[in-house]
């Protein structure tokens, strides 16, 4: 199963992504579809904050394998920051990577723009 929706580039279409999560994910385990959620809230506010456009999420559900995709047309590459307790912000690309399986970045064709995406392996289904 694919879903597929394009959001715009301000702070109010991050909520709109992580409902757009919740709303194609239901019947999964609670604990995946939180987990998820909260990466792409990451990766959407990313998007928002650095990209200045609109953003994509592409989610791909192929038997227990999830890809979740957020694109944007901003340019740049993300990479991934080790934030101190102090700091404010600088931990989305942790958590991507601490909560999936695996996680990278591609560059859009043609240029500007890129994809963070992310694969995660549902516990059961509900």
């Amino acid at each position: 199963m694919k879903w597929i929706r394009t959001f715009d580039g301000t702070p109010q279409s991050v909520k709109a992504a992580r409902q757009f999560v919740t709303d194609a994910l239901l019947g999964m385990p609670r604990e995946t579809v939180e987990a998820i959620v909260l990466m792409v809230s990451e990766l959407a506010s990313n998007s928002v904050r650095f990209a200045d456009s609109e953003f994509t999420v592409h989610i791909q559900r192929v038997r227990r394998q999830i890809r979740v995709e957020v694109a944007d047309g901003g340019g740049g590459t993300p990479t991934l920051r080790f934030a101190q307790p102090e700091d404010l912000s600088g931990r989305g690309l942790m958590i991507v990577q601490a909560m999936s399986e695996e996680w990278g970045v591609a560059p859009s064709r043609p240029p500007p723009g890129k994809s963070v995406w992310f694969t995660v392996t549902r516990a059961s289904a509900s």
